[in-house]
């Protein structure tokens, strides 16, 4: 069996000390250019590969950086974890899923389970962003957190945002543009900040179009398809029925739209459907869903980004605690002004 290689045999081939290729390797400062530049030469041609369970006995540290989340829908969860497995692919840090349902109930018990998991830090997802005890605990434990959509308190920790209501209220609006004023609501989790931000945003656009929600058209869902089907039968079987559902979430808005043909409804010809996230699930949909453009794998990936430089004592800006992403309303096929 083949020796594995070390940073001594590094040094040997680089004429440096193992020091100086472990302060090399790990970008560390006070370690020229040139010399990082032939460190990392020699490391490639050794084909080297650093043991990351020894580094972290030498560093005290795990190089785990945890993600929690209680969302539901799957192709959320998808680009949630691909966006911070994107930062953290070819780097010393890796991924730690932990699902966590109920949230909202029991944020000290989550609280324990990221203690007692080793990590080095925890990207929090709604709703665990929004929940000041679990924060408090964190902090007490100085374990780093970064916080993924929170809605409240975005001056804790490291902050990744989207204007929820403002989003909310650009989809609503495209439908108010339409001609629709008999709009169903699906909303979502009510233990998620992010339903209550959208809602607020419906109101909005239904106030600049002095137009008022019917408030027998809101029904609650939890971010689920088969939930959303549940409640989309329950608005089109009303009389008179909507002419248009906004969906809190692309699934619920294409099981919308699944609920609306076991009707005999065509979608948009009977029914207009608006969702929210761009997920898969509204581009391989038919029709192809009208929807908001959450960015939610670049924000996971930013969210571990800047994470992973404060845990490696990387400076940045002042403002860097904090950054927002902007949405984008796209237009599709499931949308249409209403029949006469």
């Amino acid at each position: 069996m083949s020796k594995r290689t070390t940073i001594v045999d590094i040094a040997r081939v680089a004429g440096v000390t193992p020091k100086t290729v472990s302060r090399a390797l790990n970008d560390a400062p006070h370690v020229s250019k040139a010399v990082r530049q032939k460190v990392k030469a020699a490391a490639a041609e050794l084909d080297y590969h650093p043991n990351l369970a020894a580094q972290s006995l030498i560093a005290r540290r795990s190089y785990l950086i945890g993600l929690t989340y209680e969302r539901p829908s799957p192709s959320y969860v998808v680009d949630l974890q691909n966006g911070a497995l994107g930062r953290l692919e070819d780097g010393r840090y890796r991924l730690v899923v932990l699902p966590f349902n109920h949230v909202a109930s029991r944020p000290e018990e989550l609280g324990r389970l990221l203690l007692r998991a080793g990590l080095d830090g925890v990207l929090l997802a709604p709703p665990a962003c929004d929940q000041p005890a679990l924060l408090d605990m964190l902090e007490r434990h100085k374990l780093p957190y970064g916080r993924i959509t929170p809605h409240s308190e975005l001056d804790r920790g490291i902050v990744v945002t989207m204007d929820e209501a403002a989003a909310g209220q650009a989809v609503a609006a495209h439908l108010l543009s339409l001609g629709h004023r008999r709009i169903g609501i699906i909303l979502g989790d009510p233990s998620h900040a992010a339903s209550l931000g959208r809602m607020e945003g419906y109101r909005r656009a239904f106030g600049d179009a002095s137009a008022a929600i019917d408030g027998g058209l809101i029904v609650t869902g939890d971010f689920t398809y088969d939930v959303g089907y549940r409640a989309a039968r329950e608005l089109l079987e009303r009389a008179p029925r909507p002419t248009a559902i906004l969906a809190q979430n692309d699934d619920m808005a294409v099981a919308a739209i699944a609920a609306a043909r076991d009707l005999g409804l065509a979608v948009p010809g009977d029914l207009s459907v608006a969702g929210f996230d761009n997920s898969e699930v509204s581009r391989t949909a038919w029709p192809q869903l009208t929807t908001v453009d959450q960015p939610v794998r670049q924000m996971a990936w930013d969210a571990a980004d800047r994470l992973i430089a404060a845990l490696d004592g990387k400076k940045d800006d002042p403002g860097s605690l904090r950054r927002d992403h902007a949405h984008q309303l796209l237009v599709r096929a499931s949308t249409a002004p209403p029949a006469v």
